[in-house]
């Protein structure tokens, strides 16, 4: 089978591993003309998400280029801890939380697609998709175009292939938060612990790194920071809008934001409503093109990482495409947005993503380890 994946991103790139896999020819076309080096947010990979990686032998590498995350504290706004408990699946090292920054995770799991022969192709942005009935057939802004038999999109909240299969999509949806996030030189924090602060106006997190340095991130409800903003906001314009939020508290969030220099980011949490089209006979929409989540529950990365793993394992398995598009969409439609679901309760209530209890948290149950599985059929 010849599988066109439509996007370089964590999506894409798990997705590609995964095909190759399963027996797939794959290549991979990204709009955006070199991989890039840009600093960019972090993000944490949930044990989900290590252990769909650990199916595609990609585990390791991925678990080198961030830290380790074993526990998580929520404290309130006197600076009291509320709970501490455990995260994961902290006795096994490859799938423990790992924190890591967007770019180092991607360029990971690029030099694992490159290294298996799986060719990559940038300055490729899809402006159109033709469907026959023997093949699909991409088009690019560059006058390239390329055939095969299945087009899997994974080109993100704004995706251009959405379009293409569900017409009457909207655009993606404000979250009701905007999201900041940011790094210090200096630590604040134990190793291997993320810490959730439950502030009287902002639901903060922050984490330190091996080399000592604070990953923190701030959600603050609001209206929607306007594409001017945005483009024109600096660092110390973010650090003057969030001090005042978070000085009240009796934590160390103030003193973070404070220390923090020109590497500190904004964004709007977005995602999109549940029940769009995900397919088309030869086009599947997977990742945050089909079911983008804010980010409250940490899970995006993840999702996507379990999305190419199912897929590669139901065209492995079924008797035809169309019968492993329909198996994969009955597998992951009720659990991403399951997912899409309590981010948007968490978002507006600017909780922590999950709540303190007795025993480990964020541990997959068996079902979702079963279906993830390479091992295990469908």
């Amino acid at each position: 089978m010849r599988i066109l994946v439509i996007g370089g991103g964590v999506g894409g790139l798990s997705a590609a591993l995964a095909l190759r896999k399963a027996g797939a020819e794959v290549t991979v076309y990204e709009a955006h003309p070199a991989s890039g080096d840009d600093i960019g947010a972090f993000l944490t990979l949930a044990t989900n998400g290590m252990i769909a990686l650990a199916q595609v032998d990609a585990a390791r590498p991925v678990a080198d280029a961030g830290f380790p995350l074993t526990s998580m504290r929520v404290t309130g706004t006197d600076g009291a801890a509320l709970a501490t408990v455990p995260l994961g699946r902290h006795d096994e090292p490859l799938a423990r939380y790992r924190c890591l920054r967007r770019a180092e995770l991607c360029a990971a799991l690029r030099a694992e697609v490159l290294g298996r022969g799986i060719p990559v192709r940038h300055g490729r942005r899809l402006v159109s998709v033709d469907e026959g009935a023997d093949e699909v057939v991409a088009r690019f802004a560059d006058g390239d175009g390329a055939a095969g038999d299945l087009l899997v999109a994974a080109d993100g909240l704004n995706s251009a292939t959405r379009a293409v299969v569900d017409p009457d999509c909207g655009p993606p949806r404000y979250a009701g938060q905007r999201v900041f996030y940011g790094y210090t030189t200096t630590a604040f924090g134990e190793p291997e612990r993320i810490e959730m602060i439950r502030g009287s106006a902002v639901a903060f997190g922050h984490a330190v790194s091996p080399e000592g340095e604070t990953y923190w991130f701030a959600r603050v409800a609001g209206a929607a920071l306007t594409a001017l903003e945005l483009a024109g906001g600096s660092p110390e314009a973010w650090r003057e809008h969030l001090l005042p939020l978070l000085r009240p508290d009796a934590t160390v969030a103030a003193d973070i934001v404070a220390a923090t220099g020109e590497r500190l980011m904004a964004t709007n949490a977005s995602d999109l409503p549940p029940g769009g089209r995900w397919r088309t006979a030869r086009t599947l929409l997977i990742g945050d093109a089909a079911h983008a989540a804010s980010p409250a529950t940490g899970q995006g990365a993840s999702m996507a990482m379990e999305d190419a793993v199912v897929l590669a394992k139901a065209l492995r398995d079924a008797p035809s495409t169309e019968a492993a598009l329909e198996a994969y969409e009955r597998l992951r439609r009720p659990r991403v947005e399951l997912n899409t679901a309590t981010s948007a309760r968490l978002t507006a209530s600017r909780a922590p993503a999950r709540r303190p209890g007795t025993g480990p948290a964020g541990v997959p149950d068996e079902e979702v380890v079963r279906t993830l599985d390479w091992s295990t059929p469908l």
